[in-house]
């Protein structure tokens, strides 16, 4: 892992499928990432964990996120930070373009991807590297 991947720079934030554009501050996976976060109108169709926990304050836009249980919340702009904890198994879907910044935390080496049309969960790492892919849901960061 590199010390700092992003320093003021513009890069998709969850890979070349994503809807979200990332302007970085910095990224510095082994502490922190500041990024101001652009959510183009629409979806991807993964539910997804992330390698850190974040704070995100909404700044314009529509978002509506659903966790894998099938709860839906709506976001607005709101100067209260909303907290996700890495192993929040969820997707976004952006009603229209909208804005959001983001302190994230420490990066892990791990997180998933779960497609519930084909009802695989893939465990990525950095570079979002393939580790493993396996039929039904799995949250790596659940504890039995």
């Amino acid at each position: 892992m590199k010390w700092v991947s992003h320093f003021l720079s513009k890069a998709k934030d969850g890979g070349n499928q994503s809807p979200v554009d990332a302007y970085f501050l910095i990224e510095c996976k082994g502490l922190f990432s500041i990024a101001l976060l652009k959510f183009n109108k629409g979806k991807r169709e993964e539910f997804h964990t992330h390698a850190f926990d974040a704070l995100t304050w909404f700044l314009s836009g529509d978002l509506e996120e659903e966790d894998v249980s099938g709860e839906i919340y709506r976001y607005k702009r709101s100067w209260k930070p909303k907290k996700t904890p890495k192993g929040k198994d969820h997707r976004v879907k952006a009603y229209k373009d909208s804005w959001c910044l983001t302190v994230r935390g420490k990066w892990a080496d791990k997180w998933t991807e779960y497609n519930k049309e084909k009802d695989t969960t893939t465990v990525l790492t950095h570079g979002r590297k393939i580790v493993s892919t396996t039929k039904g849901y799995n949250n790596i960061f659940e504890v039995a």
